[in-house]
C-alpha cells in the first residue's frame, strides 16, 4: 500500500513539476546605435566638393563616379556626375524615373524638394519607405553645367524593419552632402 502511495505521489510530483507558466514576450524593438557623424570636407578632382562623415570609405571611379562605404553598416551611397550639355530635361527625366522604379516593393515614396541660392544646389530627394531595393535617392543641379545623382542601397535583402536604424542614419548623410555641394 506504501508502495502504491509512493508511486501515486511521485506520479503527482511529476506532473505538476514539469508544467511551464508561459508567458508572451514583450514587445521589443532593434536597437542600432551609430556614433554621431564626424564630417570633413571631400574633394577629388572633380567638379564639386562637399562635407563627407568619416565612417565612409570612398572609392572614386571613372567620370566622377563615388561610391561612400559605409562597411559597418553593411550600406553604400553611389554617386554620379554628369555635365549638363543641354539635355538637362533628360537628366531630370532618368533621375526621377530611377526613383519610382521602386516603386513596386516600396510602401511609399516622399519627395523633399532641395533649394539651396546661395550655392545655387538644386535638387530632390526621395525617401522610400518599405522593402524597396533603395531606401532613398536624390539629384542636384545647377541648371546649367553640373548634374550629381545619388542611391542608397544595402549589402542584404531589403527588411525594412531591420535596416531602418542605418536607412535613417544613411539618409541624414545625403541630406549633409546636399546641403554642403559645392560646384566648382
Amino acid at each position: 500500500m506504501r508502495v502504491r502511495l509512493s508511486v501515486g505521489f511521485l506520479v503527482l510530483l511529476v506532473i505538476c513539476g514539469c508544467q511551464e507558466n508561459l508567458l508572451p514576450k514583450p514587445k521589443a524593438m532593434l536597437k542600432l546605435e551609430f556614433p554621431e557623424g564626424i564630417y570633413d570636407e571631400f574633394e577629388e578632382s572633380c567638379n564639386y566638393t562637399f562635407e563627407k562623415n568619416f565612417l565612409a570609405n570612398s572609392k572614386t571611379g571613372r567620370d566622377c563616379s563615388l561610391i561612400l562605404d559605409y562597411p559597418s553598416m553593411k550600406g553604400s551611397i553611389y554617386i554620379t556626375y554628369k555635365p549638363v550639355e543641354e539635355n538637362l530635361e533628360k537628366l531630370l527625366i532618368d533621375a526621377q524615373k530611377l526613383s519610382y522604379e521602386h516603386v513596386a516593393k516600396a510602401d511609399n515614396i516622399i519627395e523633399q524638394p532641395f533649394i539651396n541660392e546661395n550655392d545655387s544646389v538644386f535638387g530632390m530627394f526621395y525617401e522610400v519607405t518599405g522593402n524597396a531595393a533603395s531606401q532613398s535617392q536624390f539629384y542636384v543641379t545647377d541648371s546649367t553645367n553640373h548634374f550629381v545623382t545619388g542611391s542608397l542601397y544595402f549589402y542584404a535583402k531589403p527588411n525594412y524593419d531591420s535596416i531602418y536604424p542605418a536607412a535613417i542614419y544613411l539618409q541624414k548623410d545625403i541630406r549633409r552632402i546636399m546641403e554642403t555641394l559645392n560646384w566648382k
